[in-house]
């Protein structure tokens, strides 16, 4: 069944839509906790057949075993999907996570799980699917550890600024003065506070232990973080979020996932402004701090930062821009060769070493 795989080469080199018509069967699951509903179609049908039926993941695994030939399998992306990647991925050649935002004909005349299985399924056939990334890949588990520890830093930062809250109305310092001088009803609610800033900061350190261990035992985790401004909760929440950077096409494939470029409209040769792509605020956000960091001591980060200005004469702004690519396509091609970061060569001391 291996052999019959499309490979992440072919994705890459974006022929798997070209391929989308070698498969007996196209199928599509609209899977709830309560019911499944499941679409059929082959290259002789017109229409799809679909049942509905409650939910059974055995039940799901036979009746795919009875289906003869090559079959590809489309789920929309939610919560459940990759529970249902992992489990169904041996019995069909492919599955296809499909981004439930690009399929707007969902939306169109009644709804129903049989009707919405059905219109997956021709899309599907159709190739007009866009994937999301799933894999079987251990590294995906860091999804949900990364996502676990934003939340606590979430409800973290929430407490301090509660706690700042009620001495700014005062207009005084959560860090200068001292709790005991409030009234009662302020003490006992500061006291509580102080009690669950505490428990954050516990939770937190646990957290980076966590990842300290993660990153004795992966050497891209290493890796990335021997880039200036990448240190190690970004260098966990950047691998966690790529695992894979062969799935890019290019290094602009990737400044579109991380939201570091927006994409120009056109229309009659007219340029009708730009629009944001849809991408990953989580690595945007690593990318536009880590450039800033990177930009507070000397390193060669900072010297290309530098060079922008001097040399090029592009404003502060686009400069930190063009670092947070920079530093976004640096991570792409350690993830993707295993190197460690070699630092930036400007191209006068390029010229230098040439004619030394």
């Amino acid at each position: 069944m291996t052999d019959m795989k499309i490979t992440q080469k072919e994705i890459k080199d974006n022929t798997y839509p070209n391929n989308i018509d070698q498969y007996d069967h196209y199928l599509a699951l609209d899977w709830s906790m309560e019911n499944m509903a499941i679409s059929r179609l082959t290259s002789k049908m017109n229409k799809p057949k679909v049942i509905d039926v409650p939910s059974d993941l055995d039940n799901l695994k036979d009746y795919i075993k009875t289906l003869k030939g090559k079959k590809i399998l489309t789920i929309e992306e939610t919560t459940t999907s990759q529970w249902l990647f992992v489990e169904l991925t041996d019995y069909v050649e492919k599955i296809l996570i499909c981004n439930p935002h690009r399929n707007r004909l969902l939306s169109e005349g009644p709804k129903t799980d049989k009707i919405d299985a059905g219109k997956l399924c021709l899309l599907l056939r159709n190739g007009m699917m866009k994937e999301v990334y799933h894999t079987t890949d251990s590294l995906y588990e860091l999804r949900i550890l990364v996502s676990r520890y934003e939340d606590v830093i979430k409800s973290g930062v929430r407490l301090i600024n509660q706690k700042s809250a009620i001495y700014r109305a005062e207009n005084k310092s959560h860090k200068k003065d001292n709790i005991e001088r409030q009234n009662k009803i302020k003490k006992f609610v500061l006291m509580g506070l102080e009690e669950e800033i505490e428990s954050y900061e516990t939770r937190k350190e646990n957290f980076k232990k966590e990842f300290e261990k993660i990153k004795r035992k992966n050497k891209t985790l290493r890796n990335l973080c021997t880039i200036p401004g990448i240190g190690l909760v970004s260098s966990v929440v950047i691998l966690s979020a790529v695992i894979e950077a062969e799935r890019f096409k290019s290094p602009n494939h990737y400044f579109s996932y991380c939201g570091l470029v927006n994409h120009e409209k056109i229309s009659g040769g007219k340029s009708y402004g730009r629009k944001k792509p849809r991408y990953s605020r989580r690595l945007k956000s690593v990318y536009r701090s880590a450039a800033v960091r990177s930009l507070q001591y000397d390193n060669p980060i900072k010297e290309y930062y530098e060079y922008l200005i001097m040399k090029k004469n592009i404003d502060e702004k686009k400069a930190r821009n063009s670092v947070a690519r920079y530093i976004a396509k640096i991570s792409l091609a350690i993830m993707r060769d295993g190197t460690k970061y070699k630092g930036y060569e400007s191209k006068e001391n390029k010229l230098k070493v040439k004619a030394a």
